[in-house]
């Protein structure tokens, strides 16, 4: 197994979740009684530049080919869209002569706040029935995965002021080509911000079901600035963030760009350096800890059900599904589960 950023052997476990099947792989009644597919859910860290990382067991097109997840579901992340559109126009004076692009742009959720600024957008956005969702809203939408291809051809058209992806580094198996079409795409003096779970934040707060084959990729800062480096892109600022756990915000621009590199840049890759990012010992002992973490999870579980307690599951995320067939949470501890999607209801 190689790293998928710089092609190093990947010998070093990062953590064994076990097999499991797909997570937004949601199944009707009808499907209980068919085989399931389980993948070793496993991660490794590259000796050479410090990427975590699974193996690719199932393609994007099988993933994303018929899609559970519709951000608009969320008024919180709804919110933070709306908060990102307001300052974005206010850092980078995106207005009714800029060009916005978002990859993965989901259901419309975050364009449709620029729209109402009389700001021109595309949507970039591979599930075709979620783009669906997002064109009859009046989201102009592209269904087709990011690529350097897809990125020269729209490019012919008109490239971006502002390029943006949420929560969308982590799920792409061919991360140069990625990148490669994220500079494509990019105008001159134009800005990239991209979104991603903070891998910092999933060690600390051992967050192990952040962890599920959809994410091929966790970043550190550290690693994000090699990754754009080899393609010309140059990390001018970084933002902490409260989602998915605790997230990083980038901001990156053409390589030499005419912004100049803030201090929280140099800090967040300090910080990440002094606790060990850097260093492929570091990685050896979060497997101990997730298995730990197991343990306390079900000695409550357990302690509840004894006491005559009814559990509930509040939504029926992805990572959800990491933590109940990691840890072997079945029915006979959760009583029932809620989700406002219907596509995830009656499954």
């Amino acid at each position: 197994m190689k790293c998928r950023f710089c092609s190093a052997s990947l010998e070093q476990m990062f953590v064994s979740l076990g097999a499991t099947p797909l997570s937004n792989s949601y199944l009707t009644v009808e499907d209980l009684g068919k085989a399931e597919s389980f993948y070793p859910l496993e991660a490794y860290v590259c000796p050479k530049c410090f990427l975590v990382q699974l193996n690719e067991y199932e393609s994007p097109e099988r993933i994303f080919s018929d899609y559970s997840y519709f951000s608009s579901y969320s008024e919180s992340w709804l919110k933070h869209a709306a908060e990102y559109a307001d300052r974005m126009v206010e850092l980078y004076g995106i207005g009714p002569k800029s060009f916005v692009v978002e990859v993965a742009s989901n259901d419309g959720y975050l364009l449709q706040y620029f729209m109402g600024k009389n700001v021109n957008v595309l949507g970039i956005e591979p599930a075709r029935n979620v783009a669906g969702a997002a064109l009859r809203k009046g989201v102009p939408t592209v269904s087709a995965f990011f690529g350097s291809a897809l990125a020269r051809r729209l490019a012919s058209e008109g490239k971006a002021d502002l390029l943006l992806g949420n929560n969308v580094l982590a799920h792409v198996p061919d991360l140069n080509d990625f990148v490669e079409g994220l500079k494509i795409m990019l105008k001159p003096g134009g800005v990239i911000t991209m979104e991603f779970p903070h891998l910092m934040r999933l060690v600390e707060g051992v967050q192990f079901d952040t962890i599920y084959h959809e994410h091929f990729s966790y970043f550190s800062l550290m690693t994000v600035e090699r990754i754009f480096a080899a393609h010309g892109l140059t990390v001018f600022d970084v933002e902490e963030l409260a989602t998915h756990g605790g997230s990083l915000r980038i901001h990156a621009t053409h390589s030499p760009g005419a912004m100049p590199v803030s201090g929280r840049v140099h800090e967040m890759r300090r910080l990440e350096e002094n606790r060990g990012y850097a260093d492929i010992g570091f990685y050896r002992g979060f497997g101990e800890k997730v298995k730990r973490a197991k343990r306390e999870i079900l000695a409550f579980l357990v302690k509840a059900k004894n006491e005559g307690k009814t559990i509930a599951g509040y939504g029926a995320p992805a990572k959800g599904n990491t933590l109940l067939n990691y840890c072997g949470i079945k029915t006979d501890f959760i009583d029932y589960t809620v989700d406002r999607n219907p596509r995830k209801q009656n499954k």
